[in-house]
């Protein structure tokens, strides 16, 4: 847990552009199945662009997705409260 204000508002920035840097993967699916043609196979591409958001959601192998923003908002948050703030 962070330890100052500070600390937390460092994380919880850190967590935010770890979350947002993996945006360009849920746009880049999304385009795919906004695109899809009568001929394009929509079920797939539906398929993994869940695929894709679950990983910036949940996390994958590295990296804890946004529930490591969740956590450091929480943090933040209550390191706030604590301030006074």
């Amino acid at each position: 847990m962070a330890k100052t204000l500070e600390e937390a508002k460092k994380k919880l920035d850190d967590e935010y552009g770890q979350v947002r840097r993996k945006f360009d993967r849920i746009h880049t699916a999304f385009d795919r199945v906004i695109s899809a043609g009568p001929e394009d196979d929509v079920y797939d591409r539906l398929k993994e662009l869940e695929k894709i958001v679950k990983e910036v959601r949940d996390g994958g192998v590295v990296g804890s997705g946004a529930n490591g923003h969740q956590r450091a908002l929480k943090e933040y948050e209550e390191a706030k409260a604590a301030s006074g703030g």
